[in-house]
């Protein structure tokens, strides 16, 4: 008699909730329907949650759209069982009044909450990469040192601070888990000494699993083993031919110059990571596929995250899985218009995946 087989590991399977004027029926072709407001995005979060995602991402930029910190608090009562992805922009708010503010947030989600800390440049402010991700280094250890109930007393670069924790606290009373992406160098060592989930934006299989195998040695040597989670659009429908067509339509009202606009507005416009979206828009074949079911159109109007993943039912889920068998643990998925992919995805795939929220380790 045969031994049943192991089944995979859940997965955490997130959507994206467009809190930066990032929803499009048509790419490049804004429609005032869906400019990011408390109507509309709360609408995507909603639906999420009916669809059965474990999380959802709450992206942040400080010229689009609307805020993330104050979407959050005011969707919390509204939720019974989906986490909150909430992005965070080092240096924009003191960390030890943010931590109060996280510990706030998640007890209103009933201990719901995960970061997504963002290195990104203060408004107005530019600094090099180097000093950009030792400021990052620094408020995560502040976050994490806080929110875990500790004293804290550091003389950094960046901050320098003696402080008790705040009397609130998370439900768990530690630190929400912290998801963190960036492909320099100085992001790698960043994720490596203070993350929790290293993510990565679209890519060939091959530099998937090379940046994986980086930031796991770095992480190593510093004591630490990471999670990894796959930040990607989809576009699926009922046959390929179908995806495809989606595909063609979502790019039909889009030329170039209106594409660059777009990309630019980005305070994170020139980080690697864009940089690799780009270079993979240069290298895909003449249709924009750079291998098999990965499809670089997107990233034609849009800054950071550049590829879809397209295909029928069967194909989209055999491209995640193919992913999760190297090592993703965590899907970011978001697609255009955003509540009309979820609903298509949440009944053609999301049934299908083995997926459950995250257990995170004590770091």
């Amino acid at each position: 008699m045969m031994d049943n087989p192991i089944p995979p590991a859940p997965v955490e399977v997130s959507w994206f909730s467009a809190l930066c004027d990032d929803d499009y029926e048509f790419l490049g072709a804004p429609d005032p329907a869906l400019l990011s407001s408390w109507e509309h995005c709360r609408a995507i979060a909603l639906a999420a949650e009916e669809h059965g995602f474990d999380n959802l991402l709450l992206p942040s930029g400080y010229a689009l759209g609307i805020d993330g910190l104050a979407f959050a608090a005011g969707l919390a009562p509204m939720l019974k069982r989906l986490k909150l992805l909430l992005a965070v922009r080092c240096g924009e708010t003191w960390p030890a009044q943010l931590a109060r503010q996280i510990a706030t947030l998640d007890q209103m989600l009933g201990g719901r909450l995960t970061l997504n800390i963002i290195s990104s440049d203060l408004p107005g402010e530019s600094l090099a990469s180097g000093p950009r991700y030792a400021r990052t280094i620094e408020v995560m250890h502040i976050l994490r040192s806080l929110l875990n109930g500790e004293s804290l007393d550091l003389q950094g670069e960046f901050y320098r601070l003696s402080i008790e924790p705040p009397r609130i606290r998370t439900v768990s009373g530690t630190c929400p888990p912290l998801y963190f992406g960036g492909l320099s160098p100085d992001a790698l060592e960043a994720a490596a000494r203070g993350c929790d989930v290293y993510l990565q934006w679209p890519d060939t299989m091959d530099k998937v699993m090379a940046v994986k195998a980086d930031v796991d040695a770095r992480a190593r040597k510093h004591g630490r083993r990471l999670r990894h989670g796959y930040r990607v659009h989809v576009i699926v429908r009922e046959t390929e031919s179908e995806a495809r067509a989606a595909a063609e339509r979502l790019l039909s009202k889009l030329d170039d110059e209106a594409g660059a606009a777009i990309r630019a507005k980005s305070l994170d416009a020139t980080s690697a990571g864009v940089r690799r979206q780009a270079q993979l828009r240069e290298t895909a074949q003449q249709d924009g596929y750079v291998e098999e079911h990965l499809w670089t159109g997107i990233g034609r109007a849009r800054s950071g995250c550049g590829a879809a993943i397209i295909g029928d039912p069967d194909q989209v889920l055999a491209k995640l899985e193919a992913y999760r068998a190297i090592g993703m643990e965590a899907f970011i998925l978001s697609g255009y218009p955003h509540a009309h992919e979820a609903d298509l995805f949440g009944r053609y795939v999301l049934p299908r995946l083995h997926h459950a929220p995250l257990v995170h380790p004590a770091q």
